[in-house]
């Protein structure tokens, strides 16, 4: 298999070819090219759109190749959407303005569930900020699309992190034995915080509430109780 074609293929790519794999001061550089006559995705709606122009040359860091550093370089287009104007396509291996490619970042996330942020560092070759760049790439992409479903038992609690009185305030839900939000602090309206981002039309499903009650914030643990009875 040449290594273009097992390049494309691991970036599941379709709209895209491998133009050239060089090797530059021990590292790999491939070069990616759209295809001619393509019409390309709107990275807001996903709707095949024509190509009106090109930006600049943008570099990803990717996933390395037998231990040899690799980096993608592509030129994004612009698509010209009739829902959401004239926007970048929706590149398969970006997530937003991330100078790491996807795999990557999908990679250093989940090994950084096992072992702490300076050995993955470590064990990749690549910069702790890397490592913490992936995992807020990570959570940030699942937080946008998850399924947030039917919540009807949910669970409140503090945990205390690092040594003193830093605190962050979880919310579960308990049917599912799932994180449901964490927030800085412990007070009122660190607990508000996860109303707003929740929204009212969920909270409205909750059946039960099973909480620590704090004299540092009742009347938010009463909000939560309140849309548990339909109050």
């Amino acid at each position: 298999m040449h290594m273009e074609k097992l390049v494309r293929q691991t970036l599941s790519v379709k709209d895209h070819r491998v133009v050239s794999l060089k090797e530059t001061a021990g590292s790999l550089e491939v070069e990616l090219e759209v295809l001619r006559r393509r019409r390309l995705p709107c990275c807001g709606c996903g709707k095949r759109c024509s190509v009106r122009d090109r930006l600049p040359l943008r570099r990803w860091h990717h996933v390395s190749l037998w231990g040899i550093p690799v980096t993608l370089c592509y030129r994004p287009c612009r698509v010209v959407c009739p829902c959401c104007g004239t926007v970048v396509e929706a590149i398969p291996w970006s997530q937003g303005k991330s100078p790491l490619s996807v795999p990557l970042i999908v990679l250093l996330a989940t090994w950084s569930r096992l072992l702490a942020v300076d050995a993955v560092a470590h064990l990749f070759g690549v910069h702790w900020n890397t490592v913490y760049a992936a995992v807020k790439g990570a959570v940030a992409y699942g937080l946008e699309h998850r399924e947030k479903g039917t919540v009807l038992h949910i669970g409140v609690d503090e945990i205390s992190r690092r040594k003193g009185h830093t605190y962050l305030t979880q919310v579960y839900d308990l049917d599912r034995k799932v994180l449901l939000w964490s927030g800085e602090g412990r007070t009122e309206e660190t607990l508000n915080r996860f109303f707003a981002e929740y929204g009212s039309a969920h909270l409205k499903q909750v059946t039960a509430v099973c909480c620590d009650i704090g004299t540092h914030m009742p009347s938010a643990y009463r909000r939560v109780a309140g849309s548990a009875a339909g109050l």
